[in-house]
């Protein structure tokens, strides 16, 4: 009574060849089965996303559970151990061909035709939920080490705004002083422009404050000390990007790996159902025995022995299991049931929440691209035009201090809203990267 293992195996076969997990990343778009790829536009960025797959603890740890997983397969789809047994009689059995001594039998048990087969199958589909969670856990990786960057390649550009700013004010400084030395100008004007240096400064401690924390992050998400250096990143450019919301929809009910995690958990607790509607039918044990019987040793038995005398007998039973108790094997289907209800409606919330966070990046995207066309375009160079006018005016008297300094403020406040918005823009990408599951821009 053997289970048939044809379409276990073919299930096994096709999900070892489905996920081989190999390690190695593609930043670039290229991809063999197994291999995460990933948007990067800046060398620096596919190095630190590639270190991070590698080395992240997290990540080895969701992997570690999966290959875990694999092995369960074989320890349900197996019979179960035989059963040896030994009797030894305390007071021997006495027969006509002479004492019973003691019995050696051997049993098997053999589960009814079927459910070993189930038992491999949702194995294989909770290893297969548990792989899908283990490219998710790595698609997070790669997000949270890109939005670790971007935000850090926007502090980097602050901090070479605000030195920028330093320089110009240490100019206006010079300036200031020069026409408060000649009588042209206050003393008022060069403390003004001194406390706006003051402020630059404690602006400047702050940014590289937020720096090291950042760098911190990037490091521990790469399993490296804390404290290690990060090289200063330059301004990032933006891609163009394609946003058709019928098509990311599509690449993330395609790619999205929680999407696909749960098709296996529901697929598992079908299989589950099934199972449990086979604990109706009985199991089968199958058992030989061997009965040691010594010769006749009493004085009749010596003088004319009985035929057969001291013979072993040999045995061969057959048992089955009785489930009678009903109500518990209903409740096993009716848990299994409801279970495979709640696995599909986790997959209708997942979905939802997939597609509500496509929707909101690529709104808040392209309200960034209309804000950094803005700035870019108009605000930008009409405050680099005011500011040489202004610079113009003060030089020649036309214009006090503070004049000069609202300029100087204005164009300082656009450069960082701009550089803001630029890394707003590149984390809201790496959001909708994250959101479909598979590389964005593509």
């Amino acid at each position: 009574m053997r289970n048939n293992p044809n379409s276990l195996k073919a299930l096994m076969l096709n999900l070892l060849l489905a996920v081989v997990v190999t390690g190695t990343v593609y930043p670039q778009g290229q991809t063999n089965d197994g291999e995460v790829t990933f948007f990067a536009n800046h060398p620096l960025l596919e190095e630190y996303v590639g270190k991070a797959l590698e080395y992240h603890p997290g990540l080895q740890e969701a992997l570690a559970r999966y290959r875990a997983s694999l092995q369960k397969t074989s320890q349900v789809t197996s019979l179960p151990d035989p059963t040896f047994k030994f009797t030894q009689f305390i007071r021997s059995v006495e027969t006509r061909v002479g004492p019973q001594l003691n019995i050696f039998a051997l049993s098997q048990k053999f589960p009814w035709f079927g459910k070993l087969d189930r038992k491999g199958q949702v194995a294989l589909r909770e290893a297969a939920a548990l792989y899908h969670m283990y490219r998710a856990e790595e698609r997070q990786v790669i997000a949270e080490v890109k939005r670790a960057f971007y935000e850090l390649a926007y502090i980097d550009r602050a901090l070479e705004i605000t030195r920028e700013e330093e320089s110009l004010l240490d100019h206006y400084e010079q300036l200031s002083q020069v026409r408060y030395a000649q009588g042209q100008g206050l003393q008022q004007a060069v403390i003004k422009v001194q406390a706006e240096i003051s402020q630059v400064i404690a602006r400047s401690k702050l940014l590289d404050q937020q720096r090291a924390s950042l760098g911190a992050r990037l490091n521990t998400l790469m399993d490296r000390p804390p404290e290690q250096i990060i090289p200063g990143l330059r301004s990032i450019s933006l891609p163009e990007v394609p946003l058709n919301l019928e098509r990311l929809y599509d690449l993330g009910e395609q790619n999205r790996q929680e999407l696909k995690a749960v098709m296996a958990r529901i697929e598992k607790e079908e299989r589950t159902v099934e199972l449990a509607k086979k604990d109706y039918w009985p199991d089968v044990t199958l058992s030989a025995g061997w009965l040691n019987v010594g010769g006749r040793g009493d004085p009749a038995g010596i003088l004319l022995p009985p035929p057969d005398n001291g013979k072993n007998a040999f045995n061969f039973s057959v048992g089955i299991n009785l489930p009678i108790w009903r109500d518990k094997y209903h409740a096993g289907v009716v848990e299994a049931t409801e279970k495979s209800i709640a696995e599909r409606k986790n997959y209708l919330k997942i979905r939802n929440e997939m597609e509500f966070s496509i929707r909101d990046q690529v709104v808040r995207m392209q309200t960034l691209r209309d804000q950094l066309d803005l700035y870019e375009k108009v605000l930008i160079p009409q405050a680099e035009e005011a500011l040489r006018s202004s610079e113009s005016a003060y030089e020649t008297a036309q214009l006090g201090i503070l004049d000069l300094l609202d300029s100087e403020r204005f164009l300082l406040r656009s450069q960082l809203v701009m550089a803001r918005y630029n890394a707003d823009y590149l984390r809201a990408m790496t959001d909708l990267e994250r959101a479909v599951g598979t590389k964005f821009p593509n």
